[in-house]
């Protein structure tokens, strides 16, 4: 039986981590390095780092904040956030990354997803997809640049697009559900979750451990991930994973 993955995502703008709600309202939350090294003693089985706003002012990510949180890591590290080419993957990758995730970049030119499940292996290209419940579609909708650019497209079509281009995970964040911690966006989860051929993180509305469950048991998702419960410290990593544990979630 496949585990889940318990996941803290640090979003990062100006070296510093922040978190908002549904993309907006940012507040500091910590250094990132301090933050990993927390996450890796209480036990998460991967961190996501997302330069937020990179992609919005057309920066690179920060390589250098990159290598300093890898060095403390013992886990595997995904980074996004202004990776626009095969060399962008090829400087984070070498930085210390194990994956890396495309969102933007991939939506104005999907064959980057090709290019770099190709050269690095899908296992190494994650898709982050920002979705939003859009009543003219009767669906969700795709949004680019950090959450504030709509798209013309459909969240189950790209994801079935984006698989079949090479994309080896799905990172899922629900921005009706982003930061306001009153649960996973079980829905969109779940349609993602059946539609997609690879592993599917659920992101956006963690509010306690049971969110998590109902992530899993009613959503289908393979990792669920976390952040601004974890860097507050309302709950813990270690704490999630015992409530799963007790009800019978197989977990690492």
């Amino acid at each position: 039986m496949i585990t889940k993955r318990i996941i803290p995502c640090l979003d990062v703008k100006n070296g510093r981590v922040v978190k908002g709600i549904q993309f907006v309202q940012l507040r500091d939350a910590g250094d990132p390095v301090e933050l990993a090294q927390i996450y890796d003693k209480q036990g998460a089985d991967e961190l996501v780092f997302l330069d937020i706003s990179a992609s919005h002012e057309g920066r690179k990510t920060m390589v250098e904040v990159v290598k300093d949180v890898a060095s403390q890591l013992a886990i595997p590290f995904t980074v996004g956030g202004g990776i626009h080419s095969l060399e962008d993957m090829k400087k984070m990758l070498r930085a210390g990354a194990d994956k890396v995730s495309v969102n933007t970049a991939a939506v104005l030119r999907p064959e980057l997803i090709t290019e770099g499940a190709e050269y690095f292996g899908s296992q190494c290209i994650v898709l982050a997809v920002d979705a939003k419940w859009d009543e003219e579609i009767g669906s969700w909708r795709v949004y680019t640049h950090g959450g504030r650019q709509a798209t013309d497209r459909e969240v189950i079509a790209w994801v079935k697009e984006a698989t079949a281009l090479g994309a080896g995970e799905i990172l899922l964040t629900s921005m009706d559900r982003d930061g306001e911690k009153q649960g996973f966006d079980i829905a969109l989860t779940k349609a993602v979750s059946e539609a997609a051929a690879v592993p599917v993180i659920a992101s956006g509305g963690a509010g306690n451990a049971r969110h998590f469950h109902e992530v899993f048991t009613k959503g289908n998702a393979d990792a669920a991930l976390a952040a601004s419960i974890f860097h507050y410290k309302e709950t813990s990593v270690a704490e999630v994973k015992s409530f799963l544990k007790g009800r019978g979630v197989n977990i690492r």
